[in-house]
This record gives C-alpha cells, structure tokens and sequence, in this order.
C-alpha cells in the first residue's frame, strides 16, 4: 500500500466517537440541551400542574383529571398532524408558532383558573396540541449538529436528559402549587416555552439535506405518508415500552397496598425507577454493543418487560426496588436504540415528522395501557395487571420483531 494510498484511506475513515465531555464541550450541543430543556419542562410539569391548579375548585381533583386528560389528547392529536408539516426551512417558523401558541395557552391557565370548565379544557388541549411536534424536530436537530459516529452518544445524552427532567418535574410542580400559588408551577412552564421559541434561532433546524441513501420505493423516493408509515415496527415498539412505564407507574400503589406494604412508598420507588432509568441512558451511550440497535432495542424490551413482571414477586419494598432499579436500567437504553433504528427507514429530510409520530404513539400506548390496567384491577388483582402489562408489552414486540426481520430479509440476500 502506498503511503498516498494509506493517507486516503485515513481521511476516508470514520473518526472515533467523542466522550460525554468533548460532545458537552460543543457550543451547539451545549445550546440544544437548554431549548431543549425550556421545550421538554413545561410537557413534564403539565398533567400534575392541571391538578394543583383546580384542586380546591368546586370541580376538584375530577376536574383535574379531565383537564389532565384534555392535554395527553392534545398532545396525541397535534403531534402526527403537526410534526407532518415538519419539513424544510420553514420548520424553525412552525416550531416556534406552536411553542407560542402553548406558552399563551399556559399562560391563559396560569391566570384564569376560575374559567368554566370547557374554557379550560380547551386551553389545556392547545397547551398540548400546539408545542407538540417541538419534541421531534429537537431531536432531529440534534442529530443534525453532530457528527455520524456520535449520533448514539448524542440521542443517550437526550434520553437522559428526559428521563432527568421527569424525574424532577413533580418535585418542581409541588413546590411551587404549594408554596407560591396554585398557578405558578403554569406560570414556569409559559415562561419556559417562551424562552425556548427564542434559543430556536440558535439552533440548525431543518437545514437537513434529502437523504439520497434513503430507502427507495420503485426507485424513487417515498412520499411523506409512505415514508412515515414505513416505520411502524419501530413506533409499535416504543408503545411496547410506554406500555411497562404505564404499569410500573399506575398499578404501583394498587400493588402496595395489595401486598401490605406502605403505600406511601409508591413515590420513592418510582423515583428510583426514573433515576436508574437516567444512569442506564448514560451507560448505554458510554460504548459499543453487540448486534445493532433493532436488535438491541427487542433484546432490552424483552429484559426490562421480564424485570417489571418479577416485582410481582420479588419479596418485600426492596424486592420492588431492586425489579425497577433494573429495569429502569433498560429503559433509556429502549428508548435510545429505537430512536437509532428510526433513522434507518425515514429519510433525514423527515426524521422530525417521524419522531412526533412515534411521539404520538407513546402517548397512545401509555394510555391504551392505563385503560387496561383498569379495566383488569376492576376484575382481579394488582399482581395481574402487572404481569398483563409485561405480557402486551412482550406480544408488541414480538410483532414488531417479525415486522423487521421479513423487511430486512430481503436486503440480507
């Protein structure tokens, strides 16, 4: 080999990712992870905010509930139909009107709690509607600031990011409904989304060429619905894991109390689970693994479903403990690998409409999850429900499994 030969090679290289330190050293990533913060706040603070902020209304924690609910449909609504629009240069435009719009629509909440109950349940379903795509096209942007060889890194440190954020979100809201006023903690959260629709300008969103290396359809590129649908397998995946994270957290008191032991602990046990669901994203973006992400992603639902089964078992509030703290290790870990395997099927040009999509499936898994866990602590016990969530969690997957592997037979060949 001669030495110019060598030399072309080397350029032609990919570099080595970069540590946690070096990629924070970025100022672009450094300016990503506060709009992203600003975006992702006011989304973790909002259902228990709705609460606080009626509470002690003649309406309640009933009332509470509905607007709580008002804002997930919302959410589910505005981010397949507004992340669609998701497109070209002006993305930056559309994103920051949504925010806009979701930082008047907290406001308004913040400062006119004694409105009738369908004015308020129509501010709180633009609260979530209007910002809902924001979540998708940060991400999108992420991976446009960095280099190839440190998108994984990169999508850990957003997981955990978010995993971070929920983690200290009711904490957040607590203090404040309790301590300033009923509608502070909404009051944070207009703020919040009005200092994000200002970092946007700091940010390269939608500058992403088309993908020419995208997969082609009779070759030609897919349209946006074709290329949208051709991730199904990865988004009915990520329902798969909202569908534990539902079960783990809506059946935990039941299951306590179930098993004799303090309710009162519901709280710190899913504190840990989100705390080791934070450590996990780190981990997970610290190395290499076996295999690539699809198969990573169905191996890690697979573990962390059999993890949340065990607390049905395991004995005692440490037996409990231990089963989250393990599976919440998996979990950023879930969400990281799917994020990877969707850029895999959407050209670059429509990765922020595809993940609003998948943004909006998670919220349908979570709540097609609540309903049946429901519906199966109304007729039996807390320790079925438990295994009934792992068990749909483990039949989307497997679904989503065989969905993969006859897409991907065909190139192998």
């Amino acid at each position: 080999m001669t030495d110019s030969t060598a030399a072309a090679d080397a350029r032609e290289a990919p570099a080595p990712p970069v540590g946690y330190r070096a990629l924070l050293a970025t100022a672009e990533v450094r300016r990503w992870l506060v709009v992203s913060l600003l975006a992702k706040l006011p989304v973790a603070m909002a259902p228990l905010a709705l609460v606080f902020l009626v509470r002690d209304s003649p309406g309640g924690y009933t009332l509470g509930a509905l607007l709580g609910g008002a804002y997930v449909v919302g959410e589910v609504v505005g981010a397949p139909v507004l992340g669609a629009r998701l497109r070209g240069i002006r993305q930056r435009a559309q994103l920051a009107t949504g925010l806009a719009v979701g930082a008047a629509a907290f406001a308004s909440l913040a400062f006119c709690a004694s409105e009738p109950a369908a004015v308020s349940a129509v501010l709180a379903f633009l609260a979530g509607a209007a910002p809902a795509a924001s979540s998708g096209s940060l991400r999108a942007a992420l991976v446009e600031i960095v280099p190839k060889e440190n998108v994984t890194r990169a999508l850990s440190v957003e997981t955990t990011l978010t995993q971070g954020i929920w983690a200290v979100a009711p904490a957040l809201v607590a203090f404040l409904a309790l301590g300033t006023a009923p509608g502070a903690p909404l009051g944070l959260a207009a703020a919040c989304a009005a200092f994000a629709v200002v970092g946007l300008r700091l940010l390269p969103i939608g500058r992403a060429p088309q993908d020419e290396a995208a997969p082609m359809v009779g070759g030609q590129r897919p349209s946006l619905v074709r290329a949208l649908a051709a991730g199904w397998p990865v988004y009915l995946t990520s329902a798969a894991a909202m569908a534990l994270l539902a079960t783990a957290e809506l059946v935990m008191p039941a299951l306590l109390q179930y098993r004799d032991l303090p309710v009162g602990w519901s709280g710190p046990l899913l504190t840990v689970f989100s705390a080791s669901s934070v450590a996990g994203g780190l981990v997970y973006g610290m190395r290499d693994w076996p295999g690539d992400p699809r198969r990573q992603s169905l191996v890690l639902l697979v573990v962390m479903a059999v993890f949340v089964a065990l607390i049905v078992v395991l004995p005692g509030l440490g037996g409990i403990a231990v089963g989250l703290l393990l599976a919440g290790a998996f979990k950023s870990g879930v969400m990281v690998t799917r994020n990877l395997s969707l850029r895999a099927w959407v050209p670059s040009d429509m990765l922020a409409a595809a993940y609003s999509v998948m943004y909006a499936v998670q919220g349908v898994g979570y709540s097609l999850t609540a309903s049946i866990a429901a519906l199966v602590l109304a007729h039996t016990s807390p320790p079925t429900a438990v295994v009934s969530g792992a068990v749909l969690t483990l039949l989307l997957t497997g679904v989503s499994a065989l969905a993969e592997n006859r897409r991907t037979a065909p190139a192998a060949n």
